[in-house]
């Protein structure tokens, strides 16, 4: 497949230039003198740059924003979401089952209602320079909060701890364009295991930009009552064990204290 990138070849070297080009041979562009940006948009989110955007001390315009309100324009009433999800992939929103074209359809529509999904950030980018991009992703905000929810009762401690390691140098890979190299292939492995235990429902409030979780619920949750009440229960170790756990986990510390005491 060729890829015609006139800014690469031709000799268009500006904004200017690019959108005088476009006029003179008709072809429609969004972009005008006055919201110069270069905007991307797919399903899962837009981003936006160039324009006042390229000064860091500049606020984004409202007037800008595609998919998503001001939170101070939102509405004074939260709304009360449940998405559930089968091994990690959202399947359904308030019990009805959608596409996953249909889910991100449907978050991007109630969350952009509700303000939620905007992000300003500065980001390296794999040449080494840094870019300010103005970012709309509702659905990506919301089912993110879910998400992580969901995995904090499904996920062993340890699993997560990796998972959460990995994540940048995932999406590093990713970014830089190297979604058909062998280290994303064998890292996506890895991914595909963690996913696996995560079956369930969460609960959320979106309100004026802001997701919170009110509740999680999964069949195989690894969450105990029993063993996290502060109230008496039969429970699955005894309290006393924490005295050794404690000695045997300070026993290297007591060591550096002893040298340190020596050494001063």
């Amino acid at each position: 497949l060729e890829v015609i990138a006139p800014w690469r070849e031709w000799d268009l070297t500006s904004r200017t230039a690019l959108m005088e080009f476009a006029k003179k041979h008709g072809i429609p562009v969004p972009v005008t003198a006055k919201k110069p940006y270069s905007m991307d948009r797919n399903l899962w989110h837009i981003s936006f740059e160039g324009g006042i955007l390229e000064d860091t001390w500049n606020a984004p315009d409202d007037g800008m924003f595609v998919l998503t309100v001001s939170p101070e324009k939102a509405p004074d009433k939260s709304t009360i979401l449940e998405i559930s999800f089968i091994r990690g992939n959202p399947v359904s929103i308030d019990g009805k089952e959608y596409s996953p074209y249909g889910i991100i359809d449907r978050l991007n529509g109630v969350a952009g209602a509700n303000g939620i999904g905007r992000a300003d950030v500065v980001e390296n980018r794999i040449t080494g320079m840094k870019s300010r991009g103005v970012y709309e992703t509702p659905a990506g905000t919301v089912l993110h909060e879910a998400r992580i929810a969901l995995e904090s009762i499904t996920l062993d401690a340890e699993v997560a701890r990796i998972k959460r390691d990995v994540m940048p140098r995932y999406a590093q890979l990713v970014y830089g364009g190297y979604w058909f190299a062998p280290e994303r292939a064998a890292l996506q492995k890895l991914v595909d295991e963690t996913v696996k235990p995560v079956t369930g429902t969460v609960k959320l409030k979106l309100f004026k930009g802001n997701v919170t979780t009110l509740g999680r619920k999964a069949e195989k949750s690894l969450y105990s009552k029993d063993a996290a009440t502060f109230e008496d229960a039969e429970v699955f170790f005894n309290q006393s064990d924490a005295t050794g756990f404690i000695r045997l986990n300070a026993l290297r510390l007591k060591g550096c204290f002893k040298q340190n005491r020596r050494s001063s």
